[in-house]
């Protein structure tokens, strides 16, 4: 169903992701997965999962999201869990687990 295609600077993006030693895998799956996708754009999910080593599953959402909000290779910024920082909880010096030291 989702078709996309990719420029010349994508398959640039994909082939240097591809090459840099210390890539993030995430990144090297889908870069893989672009590339596998560009050279044969009507190859069903099942079969591209099969070649790159991932689900059907994750080779349709990322062809979903290629073809709807464009190329990349990253996460969306926002997901996942925020940091508590500062701690708010317990007393003030004490969030941390930090003691206050006894003035004498």
């Amino acid at each position: 169903k989702y078709q996309p295609t990719f420029s010349a600077e994508d398959h640039a993006v994909c082939e240097q992701t591809m090459r840099r030693h210390k890539a993030p895998q995430n990144q090297v799956y889908r870069a893989k997965l672009a590339l596998l996708l560009a050279e044969h754009p009507a190859v069903d999910n099942v079969t591209a999962g099969g070649r790159v080593g991932k689900h059907p599953n994750w080779v349709r959402y990322w062809r979903r999201i290629w073809t709807v909000e464009g190329f990349r290779l990253t996460d969306r910024g926002g997901q996942g869990r925020k940091p508590a920082f500062p701690p708010t909880a317990g007393r003030a010096g004490q969030g941390a687990g930090l003691r206050v030291a006894d003035a004498a």
